[in-house]
């Protein structure tokens, strides 16, 4: 019997080296989130962190659910406000912090609202959606968020990273994998 030679254990090697760097990047899952009331897919698996932010004066206890991938954020933030109108109010307000933690400015920016009602009362949901560039830590960014108001409660659904690593369909799966409870 012939014994395999160097040359080919040293190509089976190579192949195998290039076959296991072309695992995807992104390592999606779903998750529930336990009392935010949303599901979506995230490129990693996700830690929690809940902290105090300010939203134009009004302390909110926000809850942050998010993982990193090749130096980019998939974030979805969630916090519970006194009325539907403070909601309301509050999505200006988050967009504007982030545009300011990011000196960023928006590139395309849309919002929507309605309004429905059953044998409960009624339920209000409005949001708005920009895509803005920007820098961080001297780099340029992309920030892609949606905030949105449902009822009482605030949503902050975002993606910020380096734009020549983030592709519209990554971009995609992850804003249309968000589903609001």
């Amino acid at each position: 019997m012939k014994k395999p030679s160097l040359a080919l254990f040293l190509a089976t090697l190579a192949v195998a080296s290039v076959l296991s760097a072309c695992s995807p990047k992104f390592d999606w899952r779903d998750y529930r989130s336990p009392d935010a009331q949303f599901t979506a897919l995230f490129p990693g698996k996700p830690a929690v962190l809940t902290r105090e932010i300010d939203l134009d004066g009004k302390k909110v206890s926000l809850t942050m659910t998010a993982s990193e991938v090749d130096g980019n954020t998939f974030a979805i933030g969630s916090a519970v406000l006194d009325s539907a109108e403070q909601a309301q109010a509050a999505l200006p307000a988050m967009q504007a912090a982030l545009l300011k933690n990011i000196n960023g400015t928006v590139r395309s920016e849309k919002s929507a609202s309605a309004a429905s009602s059953t044998a409960a009362g009624t339920n209000q949901r409005s949001s708005l959606s920009i895509e803005a560039r920007g820098t961080q830590q001297g780099k340029p960014v992309l920030l892609v968020g949606r905030f949105v108001a449902q009822d009482k409660r605030i949503f902050q659904i975002i993606i910020l990273g380096e734009e020549s690593k983030l592709s519209r369909d990554t971009i995609d799966t992850f804003m249309d994998s968000v589903k609001l409870d």
